[in-house]
């Protein structure tokens, strides 16, 4: 491709060569500069891209952008922008043939709630035949498979080149989760999503390299509402008339307030062994009863907004049914089916705020007995360690003290420490080092109405320990430990 047709939506000043070339691919990374590409020089929080502009010109960099007026190579065109991010974003959806235009898009932005709306879409709207991507903290996501990513908003490139992929696979549309940090950085540029969704806002990711305060934490999510055809708001929420202000969109509101134009009602907590979910009652712009496969009155919301996207597709009822009656979030309160008359659950909560969260829910449900099964990270702070250990002995009524990426430390001199915390309470507990051997115990001695959740995990799918990365996925270990 014509590097003039990867600047066609980009203001830009050639500093020298000629933009009548030919690039065989658009690299941000200098490691993998291959001959004839395009290096974007990319300004982040520890490294300057510019200082390797030199090195990808003598790997055979056709042509480098830059931000900065002091950069100067031979032997390939430098094009200077404002940023560089930014034309990223647009240079990568030029080089994938914008498949955004093909797909049918759905940005998700708010503190919590973000990847347990994707997922519960993507359930709706592959039970109405339309098959659906996800982009997100779990990773890019189609059909069975799922590639690992590092940032819960991917590079703008990355993002392209799995919209391209999802188009290839039969995907009509894609989910992804918007987060503040993908907004600021641009990563989300480069194409205008269908659809918007706001979920809430609270305190987070302030300090260091992320936001220096609240408001422009807020600022960045509400950019989600100038990069969007419709809106759709939750007026639950105190900051909604916020993150809306100064918005180029169409605006839609779903939430518990009479005014909202989709809203929920009646909400009743759902439980039976193996199923720990909510009832509600939906009117508006749709009239129906749901059941929703995950606990929690949180759950509400997260339904609501995926109830109000998906309502804009041409699907049945009832495939919004069921699909929020199965949906499943891998590693979020996700449920494991068993042969005892008990709940087993996998949470990702590794530290204290997400355990007390998780716990304080499953708390709501009056189970027999709650029984969680958690360890904590090696070569992190002792106090995650102190914190977790007493919010498990006060909110449990048995802990299960194990491993979980103890990494280069000792799992006992870790186990010791929760115990400090475990100390504060009165709650009762075990320590079992081996975490195979621990979720045995838990499986062996559960009894009829418990709810045992295995906490830190969650979607990962192996063990840190001694310096070694090693396969470990608790799904596995379970169906070995009951013989499937």
């Amino acid at each position: 491709m014509k590097l003039e047709k990867l600047l066609t939506r980009i203001n830009y000043t050639v500093v020298s060569g000629s933009t009548e070339i030919d690039i065989t691919d658009v690299i941000y990374d200098s490691r993998k500069v291959i001959k004839g590409c395009a290096f974007v020089c990319l300004v982040g929080s520890a490294v300057d891209g510019h200082k390797f502009a030199e090195d990808a010109v003598k790997k055979g960099a056709a042509a480098v952008i830059v931000s900065r007026d002091d950069i100067t190579v031979n032997g390939a065109t430098v094009i200077k922008t404002d940023d560089t991010r930014k034309t990223l974003a647009f240079m990568s959806a030029e080089y994938f043939g914008n498949p955004a235009d093909t797909l049918t898009t759905i940005g998700i932005t708010g503190t919590k709630g973000k990847t347990t709306t994707a997922s519960m879409v993507q359930a709706i709207l592959e039970k109405g035949g339309i098959k659906t991507g996800i982009i997100g903290t779990l990773g890019i996501v189609i059909g069975d498979k799922i590639i690992k990513t590092d940032n819960t908003t991917p590079e703008s490139y990355e993002i392209q080149k799995a919209l391209r992929q999802m188009i290839n696979e039969g995907c009509k549309c894609c989910v992804m989760e918007a987060s503040s940090l993908g907004i600021k950085w641009h990563r989300t540029d480069g194409f205008i999503f269908d659809y918007g969704i706001f979920t809430n806002f609270s305190h987070d990711h302030i300090g260091g390299v992320e936001h220096p305060t609240m408001e422009d934490y807020l600022a960045c999510k509400s950019k989600l509402f100038k990069q969007c055809t419709t809106g759709i708001i939750n007026i639950d929420d105190p900051t909604a008339e916020k993150m809306v202000e100064n918005h180029t969109c169409s605006i839609e509101s779903y939430g518990c307030d009479p005014g909202a134009e989709l809203k929920a009602s009646d909400a009743k907590l759902i439980s039976k062994p193996g199923y720990l979910g909510v009832h509600f009652d939906v009117s508006g712009r749709v009239n129906m009863a749901v059941d929703v496969a995950i606990p929690g009155m949180f759950t509400v919301h997260n339904a609501l907004a995926a109830i109000a996207v998906c309502s804009h597709f041409s699907i049945p009822q009832q495939a919004i049914y069921d699909g929020l009656n199965e949906v499943k979030v891998k590693g979020r309160v996700e449920s494991v089916k068993v042969p005892g008359n008990y709940t087993l659950l996998i949470d990702y909560a590794h530290n204290a705020v997400s355990m007390e969260n998780v716990l304080t829910t499953l708390r709501e449900y009056h189970p027999n007995r709650l029984i969680t099964l958690f360890g904590a990270g090696g070569n992190r702070p002792r106090d995650r360690r102190f914190e977790m250990g007493e919010i498990s002995g006060r909110l449990s009524d048995f802990s299960v003290i194990t491993e979980d990426n103890s990494r280069m430390e000792d799992v006992n001199d870790i186990i010791a420490d929760i115990k400090i915390g475990m100390a504060k309470t009165d709650g009762k507990y075990i320590a079992i080092p081996d975490r195979t051997e621990a979720i045995r115990y838990c499986i062996d001695n559960a009894q009829d109405g418990d709810i045992i959740v295995l906490a830190g995990k969650g979607h990962e799918d192996y063990q840190d320990k001694n310096g070694k990365k090693t396969h470990y996925d608790e799904r596995e270990v379970i169906d070995a430990i009951l013989g499937r």
